[in-house]
């Protein structure tokens, strides 16, 4: 059995999901109640592979909501996602995936000193946070998106914005070992690890934000947006391609703009209808059948029965991993999602 552990977007969003879940003593509470609020399970799904194979899962409601971490309710953010892996493993559930802020907080808190959980005692490899799918994904939309718009690769200059992050370095692997792109610009916060990934990569120039967005045909957006700066469409090329891998996904309604074309970064489509009623709530195009490629990952493993933490650290996925579990998402009817 498979599990996803998710959250909502806002307090807001969380108050009318409950409401429609059928959770009426959470939908009018406030940040507090959330603060205290238990891990659920609070939907059961069936997935069917195009090569005939059904799998069951769980999806586990953590309560956590981003509002924790902007007002510093920090250690109510890290219990959340705590409790939430001690309550997947404690309903048996083989493999589970991080989804949006989990593996971001689990990482970024160092949660693999905490073992121990109540009576729980924590198995990471029974946890994945999904991000090689999610790199493999973002970088096959980067190639299949660029031929639609008619962006050749071998000419065109790709910016990646959080180059230094799990995501984001994987992705500079992958094009700088699997394609012909021209240009590789770097732009994250640290400037060490800009320069350690330089050197690994033996290419790529660093930049700011404002410097390298001008220059881009393509540009993937892997890094949280920080308060304040805002994205200027009209020095854009004309065509680019943005693609948002970010958690909420919001570029496109903030960079709209003709001959700019925003894509949201890390989706997959299945070919199958899935049971279940979770992707509606999260408010995906087509529900049945579109989901975020981390939560795809822990199906993936479930379906060829590798049950460990596949996707697990920081900057340890290569281009090898990506390509096994690219090779198994394709075997069983995933692909990215397309312009």
């Amino acid at each position: 059995m498979f599990g996803l552990i998710g959250h909502l977007t806002s307090l807001e969003h969380a108050q009318s999901v409950a409401r429609e879940l059928g959770y009426p003593e959470y939908a009018d509470q406030g940040l507090d109640f959330w603060c205290s609020a238990p891990p659920q399970i609070v939907d059961n799904i069936t997935v069917t592979s195009i090569t005939g194979q059904k799998i069951e899962g769980r999806y586990v409601e953590s309560c956590f909501l981003p509002e924790m971490l902007a007002t510093r309710r920090i250690k109510a953010a890290t219990r959340k996602i705590i409790n939430a892996m001690a309550h997947a493993q404690k309903h048996g559930i083989n493999i589970t995936a991080l989804g949006g802020f989990s593996s971001i907080i689990f990482e970024n808190f160092n949660l693999s000193q905490v073992r121990q959980v109540r009576n729980v005692m924590l198995e990471f490899e029974r946890f994945t946070t999904g991000n090689t799918h999610t790199a493999y994904i973002i970088c096959r939309q980067v190639e299949q998106a660029a031929k639609q718009l008619g962006i050749n690769l071998s000419e065109a200059t790709v910016a990646i914005c959080g180059a230094t992050g799990d995501i984001g370095s994987a992705v500079c692997r992958w094009l700088d070992k699997r394609t012909d792109v021209a240009e590789l610009l770097l732009i994250a916060r640290n400037q060490e690890r800009l320069q350690n990934l330089q050197a690994e990569l033996g290419r790529g120039k660093i930049m700011g934000l404002e410097e390298a967005l001008p220059q881009a045909d393509i540009i993937v957006w892997v890094a949280s947006m920080p308060k304040g700066v805002e994205i200027n469409p009209a020095v854009l090329k004309q065509p680019c391609l943005l693609i948002d891998g970010g958690y909420p996904k919001n570029l496109g309604t903030k960079v709209q703009y003709p001959g700019v074309h925003v894509l949201n970064g890390g989706i997959v489509e299945h070919s199958l209808d899935i049971d279940w009623r979770i992707m509606s709530i999260v408010n995906m195009d087509v529900p049945a059948r579109q989901l975020f490629a981390c939560f795809a990952e822990s199906m993936l493993l479930e379906f060829e029965k590798l049950h460990t933490n596949f996707s697990w650290g920081r900057n340890y996925i290569t281009v090898e991993k990506m390509e096994e579990i690219g090779a198994a998402s394709v075997k069983h009817g995933f692909s990215p999602l397309l312009i």
